[in-house]
């Protein structure tokens, strides 16, 4: 399976030539193509209908460097603080499940401000093979200009953490890059990017990755090599597995194990107040 997902991130390298300066933005490619896949997509039962009722948060709107605005679901500290944590959706786009994951961070953190990014500029997928087309079609130079804009917003000072679960995950891991030392804690559920000891020069966070032993995809193979990466590029990284399936700490999902999510959120929690909420 690894070999195959190489050799479709070559392909797609190709096709879309991308320039060698842009290799951060091109790392969540791989990814995408997991769309193509039928058994991937399978994998992500339909979201349950599912309303955020007492919402902590609200939608904003926030400048980006190429003349736009971005959303975010944004929860703001109850005391003033520099503390952010960044919130990144899964292949369904930014949806009440993700919001509702943003408020509990806040519930249970504290004085933090809590942004979820929307990667789909308002877009939201009910259904997998708009999902699937949406993961394909998102624009890895928006994103990239969508968090720089959410690393402005949050200020000169900010202290950022950073979250996201598949597609996301992948993306918690480029923001965190992004905020270089800015950056103080990363949790990756069950995500990946095309990496290297390289691609990781410009990351100042720890890594929590929290990932799922029968993953069909995300395989201990390719997140053993993300942990070998980081390690060899001097960085600090925690690795739990779980002997779960993909998309495991997803209550929409048939997958859903309740115990290892419970475990994993409790992980997550910890990481973050160590790393920081100090």
């Amino acid at each position: 399976m690894y070999r195959i997902v190489i050799f479709l991130s070559f392909i797609l390298l190709s096709s879309f030539n991308f320039s060698q300066e842009k290799s951060c933005c091109n790392v969540s490619v791989s990814f995408a193509s997991f769309g193509e896949d039928k058994s991937f997509r399978e994998v992500h039962q339909l979201p349950k209908d599912f309303v955020l009722k007492d919402a902590k948060g609200r939608m904003i709107k926030f400048s980006t460097a190429d003349g736009k605005e971005a959303n975010a679901y944004y929860i703001q500290s109850p005391k003033p603080s520099k503390k952010f944590i960044f919130v990144f959706h899964e292949w369904w786009g930014l949806n009440d499940n993700i919001k509702r994951e943003a408020d509990e961070l806040q519930k249970e953190l504290g004085n933090v401000n809590i942004m979820a990014l929307d990667l789909y500029d308002g877009q939201v997928a009910t259904k997998r093979e708009d999902a699937a087309k949406l993961m394909q079609a998102n624009n890895k130079t928006r994103s990239m200009e969508i968090i720089r804009g959410a690393i402005e917003f949050a200020g000169k000072d900010a202290e950022i953490g950073t979250i996201g679960w598949c597609f996301g995950g992948g993306w918690s891991l480029l923001a965190s890059i992004s905020a270089g030392k800015k950056g103080k804690a990363c949790v990756v559920y069950y995500g990946i990017i095309e990496n290297t000891p390289e691609t990781f020069k410009d990351l100042n966070a720890p890594v929590l990755g929290i990932f799922a032993e029968k993953d069909g995809w995300i395989t201990p193979e390719v997140y053993g090599n993300l942990e070998k990466n980081l390690k060899a590029a001097g960085k600090k990284v925690t690795i739990k597995s779980f002997i779960a399936e993909h998309a495991f700490a997803n209550p929409s999902n048939s997958n859903f194990d309740e115990k290892a999510t419970k475990e994993a959120k409790e992980l997550t929690l910890k990481f973050f107040k160590e790393n920081l909420m100090k």
